[in-house]
């Protein structure tokens, strides 16, 4: 699996943390056969912030149970570190106190450990695009917290706090979808551009209204209603 920078291609650069020792390698071994560079893998929470650090992935498949340091906090450090890292969370639970409290440290996906190979390959690869991807039923859970957040109060902007910033009709008809929980894929056929063409508008949108990743994106497209639109 390559990702494009400029006219180079390159495998995604992706790091491994589970404190099972024969699932951890199974999981870099499908991993890396399927075309993707596994940079590091760690056994403990400690062991992965330090690791992670120094190997920089762009991908990290995070147990949440883990020794030493709990996953969410290993997914809260890293990710408040280096908003660009895609965390990607395979866990044997699907209690939606851990589903939520994942999203909310930062992951960009949650994934049971009863999903197939191919389906946690086909994961790793959305989630390095930045698609939220979810195990079937707890996308729902996760919209429905948003709409929660959503409608609890926000602080009044003071006088001395910019506007928030214009964006194009097309950033905002993207924006619409993606809070809909469309995939890129599914945008791009929706409104018949490319679907690098879905990421320019989503990492301009990112930009103008200073988010780090598509999960705060839909967060704050809910917070406007315009997942109703």
């Amino acid at each position: 699996m390559t990702e494009t920078s400029g006219a180079a291609e390159r495998p995604v650069r992706v790091m491994v943390v589970d404190d099972h020792p024969m699932w951890r390698d199974a999981v870099a071994r499908d991993l890396a056969e399927a075309g993707y560079e596994v940079v590091a893998t760690a056994g403990d929470g400690p062991q992965a912030v330090r690791r992670a650090r120094a190997a920089r992935p762009g991908v990290l498949v995070l147990d949440l149970n883990l020794p030493g340091m709990p996953g969410a906090a290993v997914c809260k450090e890293l990710v408040g570190a280096d908003p660009s890292l895609r965390v990607l969370v395979l866990s044997a639970s699907g209690e939606h106190a851990d589903v939520l409290e994942a999203v909310k440290s930062g992951a960009t996906g949650y994934l049971l450990k009863s999903a197939s190979t191919e389906e946690l390959i086909d994961a790793v690869r959305r989630t390095a695009a930045g698609d939220p991807v979810f195990t079937p039923g707890l996308a729902g859970l996760v919209l429905g917290e948003y709409r929660r957040l959503a409608t609890e109060p926000v602080p009044a902007a003071g006088p001395d706090e910019p506007k928030a910033p214009q964006l194009t009709e097309r950033e905002t008809e993207v924006l619409r979808l993606v809070a809909k929980g469309l995939s890129y894929k599914q945008i791009a056929e929706r409104l018949v551009i490319s679907h690098r063409t879905v990421q320019n508008h989503v990492q301009n949108t990112l930009g103008k209204l200073q988010l780090h990743n598509r999960v705060e994106l839909v967060r704050y497209a809910i917070e406007r209603g315009l997942d109703d639109a």
